[in-house]
């Protein structure tokens, strides 16, 4: 499979490929036309970026189209409804209608929900009335962050429940200019103690622009856990071993975790072949090595990882490399989710099927758990009663911090795949309904000062 010997990559430089980089690809690889012309068609909607290690170490090339990492780099047709391609394709191959291809995409992105659960609407915080740029504040103790330098990647996922970050569209994408509006947002809210630097990618930044956004961070004394999440290790995981600044970053993790700090760098391996370079598994040895801690993250996606020997192989991986399964998402209800989406009932038995197979240590994942509107549910289980099968479902994290880790159940259903498709039992507490509702309280959307309701600032004098 790979065309590029190991040792070959000690020396390489870090090359991005993209949409105008298909033909030479096709080329060099044996793309067939047709597929190569759907790509070209897809990714004027869906975005598209690969590199030169992904081509070369990662993709098989005798199973096109259906190699799993093919599916997860190349815009496939079907992410896309048919008549939307069959709009699309001439109007990408005629260079004269620019301006129709441009509208035409414009419509179709805004059907694809760019920005699920409420990110825009419900997560940007306030200081004084006025909303800060690049900042979502979800759950209580916890501030997302992204640097606006960041905000691209390595490779692009075609299940990326961010893609809206990376299609040049300056209102959809979330960033910040330099951390001033978090280091002052996060001095008025102490009981954030915990700040996620994500994206995009922060590792796409140079050692010194990231070093630039995380000092001021370890100036704020309430903060003891900094994340930062990214695919690089997967994707690009010379950043830790021979790029140019590799060992300056490895030594800015150093001094993160000097200052009493959590570090916690939150990987993102979707499927095990990932993790069976030499390079991927120096990566992360060499993050550890650093007193960073090493966490593991992946949607269940259609085409790519449904399947319990592959979550299975790749969470024993990732223990094997020292670092903890931490998550199996549901694929979020973004861009092109009917072509990923598997169902709950399905996603739970793959789970359940895999997760017997672990030694105890890599019994830490959790799953599959939906990142919704409400917050983080798990689905639990599955239990037959007299009434009927129900989901066993429980709240591991919630905007609001009084429903955390509690259960709840929804009429079973074999289709269902997303929140929105269940039906709450009757059994389901009122507060727990009205969350998923969306009739919540407007104090747990913002997290603006005034509106922090009297139980939780009592805590927090309390604490």
């Amino acid at each position: 499979m790979p065309s590029i010997s190991p040792t070959a990559w000690e020396k390489e430089r870090f090359r991005a490929f993209g949409p105008r980089n298909v033909d030479e690809i096709a080329g060099r690889f044996g793309i067939p036309d047709q597929i190569a012309r759907s790509i070209r068609t897809l990714s004027s909607v869906l975005p598209f970026r690969v590199n030169e290690y992904v081509l070369s170490q990662l993709v098989d090339w005798e199973n096109i189209p259906h190699d799993p990492i093919f599916q997860m780099v190349f815009p496939q047709s079907g992410m896309l409804t048919h008549d939307d391609e069959q709009l699309l394709a001439p109007l990408v191959d005629d260079s004269g209608r620019k301006k129709e291809l441009r509208l035409a995409v414009q419509q179709i992105r805004s059907r694809l929900n760019p920005h699920p659960s409420g990110q825009k609407q419900l997560n940007v915080p306030s200081l004084d009335g006025d909303q800060i740029p690049g900042l979502q504040h979800k759950y209580r103790e916890t501030v997302l962050y992204f640097p606006g330098q960041g905000q691209t990647c390595h490779s692009y996922c075609t299940y990326c429940f961010r893609w809206a970050q990376f299609v040049g569209d300056a209102d959809l994408r979330f960033a910040a200019p330099e951390p001033s509006g978090l280091v002052e947002y996060l001095g008025r809210h102490p009981e954030v103690d915990d700040v996620l630097v994500t994206g995009g990618d922060p590792m796409i930044m140079s050692t010194d622009r990231l070093r630039s956004h995380l000092e001021p961070i370890l100036g704020v004394p309430t903060v003891r856990t900094v994340r930062i999440g990214t695919k690089s290790v997967a994707y690009w995981p010379q950043r830790f071993t021979t790029d140019a600044d590799a060992d300056d970053l490895l030594r800015l993790f150093e001094q993160v975790v000097a200052s009493g700090r959590n570090l916690a760098v939150m990987m993102h391996f979707t499927h095990p072949r990932e993790l069976e370079t030499d390079l991927a598994r120096r990566a992360v040895a060499r993050i550890r090595a650093t007193g960073a801690l090493a966490y593991c993250q992946a949607p269940m996606v259609a085409h790519i990882n449904d399947d319990a020997e592959a979550w299975s192989t790749l969470w024993r991986a990732e223990l094997a490399a020292g670092a903890v399964p931490y998550y199996m998402f549901v694929e979020r209800d973004t861009g092109p989710y009917d072509y990923f989406k598997v169902p709950l009932a399905r996603a739970h038995e793959i789970f359940r099927t895999a997760y017997r197979t672990l030694p105890g240590l890599a019994r830490t994942v959790r799953g599959p758990v939906m990142s919704a509107t409400p917050g983080k549910v798990l689905v639990d289980g599955i239990e037959e009663t007299a009434q009927g099968r129900f989901f066993q479902l429980r709240m591991l994290q919630a905007r609001d911090p009084r429903l955390v880790g509690r259960p709840f159940r929804a009429h079973y259903s074999e289709s269902a795949a997303w929140l929105d498709d269940l039906r709450l039992a009757a059994d389901t507490p009122a507060d727990i309904a009205a969350a998923i509702k969306g009739s919540l309280p407007s104090f747990l959307s913002h997290f603006d000062d005034r509106l922090l309701d009297q139980e939780l600032q009592e805590e927090l004098a309390h604490a």
